[in-house]
């Protein structure tokens, strides 16, 4: 097992996104996961990312708030507990346009190799 405390927590900058403080809860560490890792995002109102994709797929999980998720032109509203898989590829934007903070549990594979 590999415990880390959320005290502990690491942050990062992710590309391309605004309003936003990231947190990297497990991942890219000795004992780790070996296959993803998992960020904890806080998106202030009006904070976002995108529009972008990766070459790999991502879930989002909101943990508190609401985040509004763009793909193809259609708009989907995630409230707490709701989830969404972004496809390899995929290009997304994603908005807080609440006023209050959304807090959101990000589930990303390991990039590939070079």
């Amino acid at each position: 097992m590999h415990l880390k405390r959320f005290q502990d927590a690491q942050p990062y900058e992710a590309p391309n996104h605004f309003g936003c403080h990231g947190l990297r809860l497990q991942g890219f560490e000795k004992g780790g996961p070996a296959n993803q890792w998992i960020g904890f995002s806080q998106f202030l109102p009006g904070g976002g990312a995108g529009p972008d994709s990766t070459p790999f797929e991502k879930v989002y999980v909101v943990l508190e708030g609401e985040m509004t998720v763009i793909v193809d032109g259609t708009e989907s509203t995630l409230g707490p507990m709701d989830s969404c898989t972004i496809a390899a590829d995929e290009v997304r934007k994603i908005e807080n346009r609440a006023n209050h903070i959304c807090k959101m549990l990000v589930v990303i594979p390991y990039p590939p190799e070079n």
